[in-house]
C-alpha cells in the first residue's frame, strides 16, 4: 500500500509521499514522485498502485514531456496526456495482470502550474484515465491507504491555510497512518509549489530527523484526553451494582 496527499490552498499545494514498497513478505523504498520543472511550467505526479504499472506509465509519459512538453499550456493537458498513456498500458498490460490475479489499479495526484494556468491546479487520475480536480471545498486527496489521514485533515485543514500549517497537517495525517498501518513509512518526500514561482521544491525527511514532532504529538494528545471537559461521562460509571442482567 501507499500514502500520497495533495493539498490544494489558496497559497498553493503541497504534497507528501512515502517511500516504502511491499512486495509478498519484502519491504523496500522507492521515490513516488515525479517531477517537471522549466520555465513558467512545473508539475509533479504522485501514484498508487502496481510498481510495475506506474513505472511504464513514467516511461511513457516522459517520452512525450521530451517530445512535445511545449504542447501543454495548462497542466489538465497534461494530466490527459498521461492519462492517455495509463491507458496504453492498461491495453497492453491489463489482461495478464488480471489473469496472474493482480489488480490493474494506478491512482495519481498530479499537481503544479502552467503559463496558461491562473494559479496552480490539483487532480486526481483514475486507472481509466479520467480525473476530477481537486477544489476548495474538500481541498485534499489522499491515495492508497487513506483511511488513518482523513481525520486528521478534515479536522483542520481548510483552503485557508497558509503552505506551512498545510505541511504539518500533511505530516500528522502520514503520521497516523504509519502508525496504524505496516505497509506505509519512511522516508518521505515532500513537494512544495508556491502560487505563481511555477517552480516546485522537492525534499526528503528521514524518520529521525522528524521523529520528535511525533512525540511531541503523541504528548499532546495524551494531555488534551486528560484535560477534556467531560464531566457528563462520569455518568456511564454511576448506576445501581447490585442489579444483575440476564438473557
Amino acid at each position: 500500500m501507499t500514502f500520497c496527499l495533495g493539498i490544494k490552498t489558496k497559497n498553493g499545494i503541497v504534497g507528501l509521499s512515502d517511500t516504502r514498497i511491499t512486495t509478498g513478505n519484502e519491504t523496500t523504498s522507492s521515490k513516488k514522485v515525479y517531477t517537471v520543472n522549466r520555465e513558467k511550467h512545473t508539475f509533479f505526479i504522485m501514484t498508487s498502485g502496481l510498481r510495475s504499472v506506474r513505472d511504464k506509465a513514467i516511461t511513457y509519459f516522459s517520452e512525450v514531456i521530451e517530445r512535445s512538453d511545449e504542447s501543454f499550456t495548462k497542466l489538465y493537458h497534461a494530466v490527459n496526456e498521461f492519462g492517455n498513456q495509463v491507458k496504453e498500458v492498461a491495453k497492453e498490460d491489463k489482461l495478464y495482470l488480471e489473469e496472474a490475479g493482480l489488480s490493474f489499479n494506478l491512482f495519481s495526484i498530479i499537481g503544479g502550474q502552467l503559463q496558461g494556468d491562473a494559479e496552480p491546479k490539483l487532480y486526481l487520475l483514475y486507472p481509466q484515465g479520467n480525473w476530477i480536480e481537486i477544489r476548495r471545498g474538500t481541498p485534499f486527496v489522499i491515495i492508497g491507504n487513506s483511511g488513518f489521514g482523513n481525520p486528521v485533515l478534515r479536522r483542520s485543514l481548510t483552503y485557508e491555510n497558509t503552505l506551512d500549517y498545510a505541511l504539518k497537517c500533511a505530516f500528522l495525517a502520514f503520521d497516523a497512518t504509519r502508525i496504524s498501518a505496516n505497509d506505509v513509512d519512511f522516508p518521505i518526500d515532500t513537494v512544495i509549489l508556491e502560487n505563481d514561482t511555477y517552480h516546485t521544491i522537492e525534499q526528503r525527511f528521514e524518520q529521525k530527523e522528524l521523529e520528535h514532532i511525533s512525540t511531541f504529538w503523541n504528548e499532546r494528545l495524551k494531555n488534551a484526553i486528560n484535560e477534556l471537559p467531560a464531566e457528563i461521562l462520569k455518568k456511564a460509571f454511576e448506576g445501581n451494582l447490585s442489579s444483575v442482567s440476564s438473557e
